[in-house]
């Protein structure tokens, strides 16, 4: 495997074996954020690459390679790093209510003047030891290419500060888009009004002009990156690029027994990840008044179960006015513990659910983005429910799997899926999704190639 690069090899030839990774989240158990790039670990360690990681203190310390975990120099970060730090470290027992909180009232008034200063998302400044600490790497002769994923765009800030600075080569894994789009006619110029949005948009543009290689998840998220920036793929700029991130197999052997699926009472319904007043799991509480009138049996046989976050606002209100509080469970986040990661705890959980729910959510730029759980979900084995806002692809990622799909602006498809589901429970006859699953493997592979291009350019 190691020949992709290896086979550049020749007198005064450079060959780009030694990256220096920036990724705020790195090793955060169970961040999509995160989990996006650790998954990758594996096969660029298999590709023969030699990594250096600089990350923020809130993941695990990788003990395969050299990783820094970098304090933030702005008081949001470090409140937000800490927490996770505290955790991570101590668990969220009674010492974290008392001193999360202390430390959260002592930096609050910084903080305050930070944003009125400023007004960015609280983990820019991480960008500021990123590329002291990268640049003191690069001056050093450890890594010849800078590889920044976010997540948190002070990883690209940083990176692109460090191409500047250095002209190394330099690659860039965008997550969710950078600019987020307000409606289908916007491109996202107008998406600007706030301070965050403007940094958020020239950072695009800029990093479509500096990166050698720049690549997003979705093809529509290529598409209106494009759009902004006609330049990129052209001669000086960026080469842009689609790659699905996958997700590595499941660490579950020595959980199965834990995870063993038992036939209950009630059909459990089961979701993961974060909700928002824009991805609700109100979308689905709306059509139960109505499901309920005309199958009043199933208000003792449905419950919803909710994985990783706390309800939004929206669902709050529709449980709270119908009455739904027995029906639906927020268990939290997950948190790793001695025996298992948090990880695999949601590995457990989800081989126990009997359908797993994918909320995508009702905003224009949904149509650039597919949820991170779903390739979890995919090595899961379990029927899915996608309540989907017009993304061809992402529909044609679940029909294709032989799992359902309901149209998120649609309230008779959300309901007529609902009812079908319980009927066939009811009847025994879930069945599974077709198992095709995606690794981050085939992702990684199209990364080296697009790098050894960069390698052939280097040595013309």
């Amino acid at each position: 495997m190691t020949d992709r690069l290896d086979n550049c090899k020749g007198k005064n030839v450079k060959v780009f074996k030694n990256w220096l990774v920036l990724s705020h989240g790195f090793n955060m158990d169970g961040r999509a954020a995160s989990l996006t790039v650790t998954d990758k670990i594996p096969y660029l360690l298999k590709e023969g690459i030699q990594l250096h990681v600089l990350s923020a203190i809130t993941g695990i310390k990788d003990t395969r390679f050299p990783h820094q975990q970098l304090i933030a120099w702005g008081p949001a970060a470090l409140r937000f790093d800490f927490r996770h730090w505290f955790a991570n470290r101590f668990g969220r027992n009674i010492a974290y209510k008392i001193i999360t909180p202390l430390v959260s009232a002592i930096l609050a008034p910084f903080i305050l003047i930070e944003k009125l200063l400023f007004g960015y998302s609280s983990q820019w400044s991480w960008a500021f030891p990123a590329y002291f600490n990268g640049l003191k790497l690069i001056n050093e002769g450890k890594v010849n290419l800078v590889y920044s994923s976010g997540g948190a765009w002070s990883a690209h800030l940083a990176g692109l500060w460090l191409k500047k600075k250095t002209k190394i080569p330099w690659i860039v894994e965008i997550h969710d888009p950078l600019v987020i789009r307000n409606n289908e006619e916007d491109i996202g110029k107008d998406a600007q009004k706030k301070t965050d949005s403007r940094k958020r948009y020239w950072l695009e543009r800029e990093i479509c002009q500096y990166a050698d290689i720049v690549w997003w998840f979705t093809d529509n998220a290529l598409y209106y990156a494009e759009k902004r920036n006609p330049n990129l793929g052209k001669t000086g700029y960026a080469k842009g690029l689609v790659i699905t991130p996958g997700a590595k197999p499941p660490d579950i052997e020595k959980i199965k027994k834990l995870a063993e699926y038992k036939i209950e009472k009630n059909i459990n319904i089961c979701h993961f990840g974060s909700l928002a007043d824009d991805r609700s799991l109100s979308q689905i509480m709306r059509v139960l008044p109505q499901f309920f009138q005309e199958f009043p049996s199933a208000r003792s046989e449905i419950k919803f179960h909710v994985y990783g976050a706390s309800l939004d606002k929206k669902t709050k209100k529709n449980v709270i006015n119908n009455n739904f509080q027995d029906m639906v469970v927020s268990h939290g986040r997950l948190e790793t513990d001695n025996k298992l990661t948090g990880r695999q705890k949601i590995a457990i959980e989800m081989m126990k659910a009997d359908v797993l729910l994918l909320l995508h959510g009702d905003a224009a730029w949904c149509e650039e983005y597919i949820p991170s759980k779903i390739y979890d979900y995919f090595w899961i084995n379990k029927p899915i429910w996608g309540i989907v806002y017009r993304n061809e692809k992402l529909k044609e990622m679940l029909l294709e799997r032989n799992n359902l799909v309901s149209n998120a602006e649609n309230y008779e498809s959300i309901l007529k899926k609902l009812i079908f589901i319980w009927k066939i429970w009811k009847k025994g006859e879930l069945q599974n999704s077709i198992f095709m699953p995606i690794t981050p493997e085939t992702g990684v592979h199209k990364i080296m190639d697009a790098v050894k291009k960069i390698v052939n350019n280097n040595n013309k």
